[in-house]
């Protein structure tokens, strides 16, 4: 597939309006066209170990789902080890790829792959996603009535304001005259412009409704989830259940206060990778993650929730295996997919 084509394919798997905003998500390095890609190679973290791996193995597209540049670089030289990654790619002629939180948003994502270590559940988003914006955002609606002697006039000046949209007219009867209505949608920047229109005539101005729009929330898709059992089981089951889902011999375990391992659990907050930020707050007998500060595990402990932890890779690392099937029949079995084989959590127990 061309590069591009293949590049279109994968924002369509998973849109990148639905990475965090500080993320940085979508085509990294990009060869020189025309690139044709025959090998899409997958890694978590795209290492300088992985990244002569995938040389090897004649990749001409890496999907790291951690962005392997993500701090702006002043210079690309082999001074540092993410420059070398760079360097190497436009040497071997091998385009980088990231989506990161986009896979974690996705219903068929990061966290819903990591949902199935819990055994038979229902799960939502703790953060939903909402719909993207239009490249012009309405974020109000502005409604006012206005008799025939001001509409002309108050329509023009309107007309003139930037990021004004879906302005309509229609007849209305106020205290028995009979007036125009006027609605139209508007950013932030504009609201205050088309107040400041407004306030000039005064009737006008107190019969003004300003609404603020919501943008709709996309069904089973955000950050996070909040899974219920369909039967409540032991911390200890839980815990066994994880490991052999994410294929590790040990975890970290902190128990609630009040609770021991045999104490039920019906209701877990995960989140792969770190975290603290959208678990922190939820009512759950358990939190789920990679990692989270000393603090935030305190803090759910003394609140009774019981927390495990298993490295942050290690919550993310075994969805390629399912991304690798799953993206063979998005893309339609036009290209070839591997996982990488030298890819690993830096963290190990000794």
């Amino acid at each position: 597939m061309d590069l591009r084509e293949l590049v279109s394919a994968l924002n369509s798997f998973a849109s990148l309006s639905l990475a965090e905003s500080w993320d940085n998500v979508g085509l990294l390095v990009e060869p020189s066209p025309p690139h044709t890609v025959s090998t899409l190679f997958l890694t978590n973290d795209l290492t300088e170990e992985v990244m002569e791996e995938a040389v090897q193995k004649r990749a001409d597209l890496i999907l790291s789902y951690h962005p392997p540049v993500f701090a702006p670089l002043r210079r690309v030289t082999w001074g540092s080890w993410k420059e070398r990654i760079v360097v190497r790619a436009l040497e071997r002629r091998v385009g980088i790829y990231s989506p990161h939180t986009a896979y974690d948003a996705v219903p068929h994502g990061v966290n819903n792959w990591l949902t199935k270590g819990l055994g038979a559940c229902t799960s939502v988003p703790l953060r939903p996603s909402t719909a993207p914006s239009q490249p012009v955002a309405a974020t109000h609606r502005v409604e006012f009535c206005t008799d025939a002697e001001h509409l002309d006039a108050v329509l023009s000046k309107i007309k003139d304001i930037q990021e004004v949209s879906c302005l309509t007219t229609f007849p209305a009867r106020v205290e028995g005259e009979e007036q125009t209505r006027v609605s139209l949608n508007c950013s932030q920047k504009a609201l205050l412009e088309v107040v400041a229109l407004l306030s000039q005539y005064s009737l006008l101005y107190h019969k003004t409704e300003i609404l603020l729009l919501q943008k709709p929330l996309l069904p089973h898709t955000g950050m996070g989830r909040l899974c219920t059992l369909n039967e409540p089981v032991s911390l200890s089951d839980i815990i066994e259940r994880i490991k052999h889902h994410l294929k590790l011999s040990h975890i970290r375990i902190a128990v609630g206060t009040g609770r021991t391992r045999e104490s039920p659990v019906k209701t877990v907050a995960l989140c792969a990778g770190s975290g603290s930020s959208v678990l922190k707050g939820t009512e759950a007998d358990l939190y789920l993650t990679g990692e989270m500060s000393h603090h935030d595990v305190l803090d759910a402990v003394a609140n009774g929730i019981s927390v495990i932890l298993c490295e942050h890779s290690n919550t993310e690392r075994g969805f390629l295996s399912e991304l690798r099937d799953t993206l063979a029949i998005h893309l339609q079995n036009n290209i070839n997919i591997i996982v990488s084989e030298r890819d690993r959590d830096p963290l190990q127990v000794a």
